[in-house]
């Protein structure tokens, strides 16, 4: 390292110090209550404190978001005008911002055309690789892309002198073009289509989104080609071959020149573009009883063209190189001869690709392959994948913002986590990282406590400083970090087995297991190992089972806690009781709206090729409901003020306990929010919008609703998730009671206080991918203790 170099990266730098800490004066975004804090750049640092506290507020909402808005306002005029407007954060003063890179959970593109190979630059790399040395060789990179069709034609040429000649073009691609470039055909089941026995004008069409009278049937009842009012049963051979399969092509309808097009191709078009699981439920009910998949017969799965399939290094095509486990392939890749035959020139390609492969190992992805569907990673996996394409970047001095990057990793993983963390750090760059995992924090240069609690009892910062003053802070991180679960001595006796025999999805080795009914089971292993193939694949569609994960909830930007959980109900019978007026005055979905937004608080611009913006409705002020709707009150409340309060202060409010009295006492809504607040949702308002909610979040507001269901068996994917050390030990006390009231709870986890708390615990591995698929343990968790091939045991023996 240079002296420049080291100098940049020392904490005690005698630089000018305005210019080494991001300073935030006033920061008042959701909860917080006029924060002042300087955090220094070139450092990594650690926010942490219970959920709902205020971290992503100070983080994500202040810092990150001022970054982005100050960003945006460098373009011209012209650009900000296509560019979402982005409202400055509440806060006095932000200075020493950087370029602000936000590495989240959100999961990536249903596109089934991303690949992880694509959204990594991986595929590029290949591509380019082969282009230059397979033999045989076929063209440029673009020969071995399944997303460019082969195609030719002609045009005209304009030289350098201004004349003009006749030329021809030809693209060559890599894309099969039986299935192009999907790697599955489809055949559509025209009866799930259309209802023969009746008109079109009857609503013949079951399509979702066909109704009879709107645009969508007036295509086909205004074409011209069809007697309306004809059940489709009488149609003629070519009336039902125009119906179903007619290629697009020009008609008048209505008077405009309009494109028609059987209705099978229109599904194509568009229902079969996009990805299975991005769809909503109806859709993707629909797609799944009308459409059959299978691998396409002419490149089989491979999604390329046999011309590609054929050009070869070392033995491999692309395809095969992409279908392999990423640790495999950087084993390939190293073991290369660079320096040898048709691969003379080849090293600088092979170092970058080696270079990036490891990357994929060091964060515990080495289990993937590079032919895997972007849209079925989870939250971490995508975030994983996201931060390595940073990792490799010439970017410096910039500010790397991070939500909980250790969700989904195992404790043997997120020591690799950390250094990389660290190395983004020492690269120059300022590293902020939203965490509750102790390990994490233990490597940080400065933690940030938030808390002392969640919603309006938070806000503040309790704790700045080291990790070593953190643990004396008396704070509840802090007082939390010494805690450790002790391993259970007592576990319950099981009341029966599920049994699963022969288990193969996915990685999965023929699997046999009995798992234990009517206690708490934790099913363990590193990630990849096969713990979700082996739960999800063989339990969840079992009856009896319902499986509660971190999978958005399917629903409008208008649904909210309140909506989700079935609680505004009671309450807007109870506000229509106490005021003598009809329920449906007190739903911003129906006729208590404000009529400027359509109760939904805020305005919609559609800006069509790029994302949207909203404004808050000037009328209601984002209250959502009509004035004369806010003049009814309960218990000194109006149903907006109710819809802004947190589950824990409208615990009390309804209990009778509250401001309200006894006029607000509500027995049925106090059974929803006690759930709410056990599952560690106290602080969040009834009326947040769900789609703002984390995928933790997302999971414990399902979890609130099927603790009162009658299912036998819950399956829980990771519910410690976004959980801090004092909510974690609230959601096993919870889910331990849930045992002890007659049912089976089954949880894949990684927190190793939930698997001392369990009562069995199911351990998979050893390893990832083609290295786990294994059972290697089932029983109680003292006996895990000396499994000596489990990852597992071995982390819970060091935390003793």
């Amino acid at each position: 390292m240079s002296d420049l170099e080291g100098d940049v990266l020392s904490v005690g730098s005698t630089r000018d110090s305005g210019h080494e800490y991001i300073r935030i004066r006033g920061a008042r975004k959701n909860n917080l209550r006029s924060i002042n804090v300087d955090i220094p750049k070139r450092q990594l640092t650690v926010f942490t404190g219970v959920s709902g506290s205020g971290k992503s507020s100070l983080v994500f909402g202040t810092i990150a978001a001022e970054s982005r808005r100050l960003i945006n306002e460098t373009y011209d005029a012209f650009i900000q005008g296509f560019m979402p407007s982005m409202p400055r954060p509440e806060v006095e003063s932000l200075e020493g911002l950087t370029a602000a890179i936000i590495i989240d959970q959100e999961r990536m593109s249903p596109n089934p055309r991303s690949t992880v190979g694509t959204v990594t630059d991986v595929n590029s790399m290949l591509r380019t690789l082969f282009s230059r040395f397979a033999e045989p060789q076929i063209g440029s990179p673009q020969a071995y892309s399944f997303n460019v069709a082969s195609a030719s034609g002609s045009g005209t040429l304009t030289k350098g002198d201004g004349t003009q000649k006749a030329a021809g073009f030809s693209i060559t691609g890599g894309m099969c073009l039986r299935c192009q470039g999907r790697g599955q055909i489809n055949a559509i089941d025209i009866t799930q289509l259309v209802d023969e026995t009746k008109s079109l004008s009857q609503g013949a069409i079951t399509i979702p989104g066909y109704k009879a009278g709107g645009w969508s049937v007036r295509f086909y009842t205004d074409s011209g080609f069809f007697d309306p009012d004809k059940p489709v049963m009488e149609y003629t051979a070519q009336e039902r071959h125009d119906l179903y399969y007619r290629e697009p092509g020009k008609v008048k309808i209505g008077g405009a020149n309009m494109t028609f097009q059987g209705l099978v191709p229109s599904v194509k078009r568009s229902f079969l573009t996009k990805d299975r699981e991005g769809m909503q439920p109806h859709i993707r009910a629909f797609v799944d009883r009308a459409v059959t998949f299978t691998r396409c017969p002419e490149c089989t799965g491979t999604r390329l063209a046999q011309k590609t399939l054929a050009s070869r290094i070392a033995g491999n095509n692309i395809a095969e190189l992409c279908a392999m486990q990423i640790s495999d392939l950087a084993s390939w890749i190293n073991e290369l001869d660079a320096g040898a035959g048709h691969l003379r020139g080849a090293e600088p390609l092979l170092t970058a690709l080696g270079d990036v492969l490891r990357h994929f190992t060091a964060l515990g992805l080495g289990y993937l392959t590079l032919e895997r569907s972007a849209g079925t990673l989870s939250g971490g996996e995508a975030q994983r994948i996201k931060m390595i394409r940073h990792l490799g970047s010439s970017l410096t001095d910039v500010t790397y913002v991070f939500d909980e990057p250790t969700i989904g990793l195992h404790p043997h993983d997120v020591e690799r986590m950390n250094d990389l963390l660290l190395k983004l750090r020492d690269k120059g760059n300022t590293v902020l990282v939203v965490e509750h995992d102790p390990d994490v924090m233990a490597v940080a240069d400065r933690i940030v406590d938030m808390g002392p609690a969640a919603g309006k009892w938070g806000g503040e910062i309790v704790y700045n400083g080291d990790f070593a003053g953190l643990r004396t802070s008396g704070t509840a991180t802090g007082d939390h970090l010494e805690a450790r679960q002790p391993i259970k001595q007592r576990p319950r006796p099981a009341t029966g087995m599920i049994r699963i025999r022969g288990a193969t999805r996915n990685n999965l080795r023929n699997v046999d297991i009995d798992i234990p009914q009517g206690v708490f089971v934790a099913v363990s292993g590193v990630a990849g190992s096969g713990k979700s193939s082996l739960i999800h694949g063989s339990l969840a569609e079992r009856e009896g089972v319902v499986v509660v994960d971190q999978a958005p909830i399917r629903g409008s930007r208008r649904s909210n806690p309140a909506t989700y959980t079935g609680l505004l109900d009671p309450i807007r019978k109870a506000f229509a009781k106490a005021n003598g007026v009809r329920p449906a005055l007190f739903s911003a979905n129906s006729e208590g709206a404000c009529p400027n937004c359509s109760g939904a608080g805020v305005v919609y611009q559609d800006l069509g090729i790029i994302a949207g913006i909203s404004t808050v409705c000037e009328e209601c002020q984002g209250k959502r409901f009509q004035p004369s709707v806010l003049e009814y009150t309960l218990g000194g409340l109006n149903i907006a003020d109710v819809l802004a309060t947190p589950v824990q202060q409208a615990l009390e409010f309804f209990s009778g306990e509250g401001t309200g009295g006894a006029e607000a006492a509500l027995p049925a809504a106090v059974s929803v929010l006690n759930r709410l607040r056990d599952v560690g949702l106290g602080y969040l308002t009834l009326g947040q919008p769900l789609s703002t909610l984390s995928g933790g979040e997302r999971q414990r507001i399902k979890l609130a609703i099927e603790i009162g269901s009658e299912a036998e068996v819950l399956i829980l994917d990771e519910p410690t998730s976004g959980l801090h050390l004092a909510d974690t030990e609230r959601m096993i006390s919870m889910l331990e009671t849930i045992v002890d009231l007659g049912r089976s709870v089954i949880v894949i986890e990684h927190h190793p206080d939930v698997i001392s708390r369990a009562d069995w615990v199911i351990d998979i591995g050893p390893g990832a991918g083609h290295d786990g698929g294994q059972v290697i343990f089932s029983g109680p968790p003292e006996d895990l203790l000396s499994a000596s091939r489990s990852l597992t045991a071995a982390h819970l023996i060091r935390r003793r």
